[in-house]
């Protein structure tokens, strides 16, 4: 039985509602790795997708989990379920568009024209 406690059955939701996984990870994993194992099977035919590790946030049981932690120290009272699935939500953090970043460095924009005489 402590086999069974020692693993998770965990996957991933993206934000259009697929999944990734489910996939036994065991509860020493942190969630750095967690955060590989989702660049590595992320959909290639999804757009947007992660670069990095640092472009990935995991929201479990509405936390958003620290990259130095494991899962067995972000376990919630849900996971205990035995032969359960666990849902974790992944979220993708984009870089700035650079179009926009050209914008804000430009000095020919008009900060403010205000003149008091």
């Amino acid at each position: 039985m402590s086999g069974a406690q020692d693993s998770l059955e965990i996957k991933f939701r993206l934000i259009d509602g697929t999944d990734i996984g489910p996939k036994s990870f065991p509860a020493a994993t942190s969630v750095a790795t967690l955060k590989e194992n989702i660049l590595s099977q992320w959909p290639k035919d999804k757009e947007n997708g992660p670069k990095t590790v640092k472009d990935v946030k995991i929201i479990s049981a509405g936390k958003i989990l620290e990259n130095n932690r494991t899962v067995a120290e972000c376990k919630s009272p849900l996971f205990d379920v035995p032969g359960g699935v666990t849902t974790m939500h992944v979220l993708v953090s984009q870089p700035p568009q650079e179009k926009e970043k050209k914008v804000a460095d430009d000095p020919t924009v008009n900060k403010c024209g205000c003149v008091i005489l």
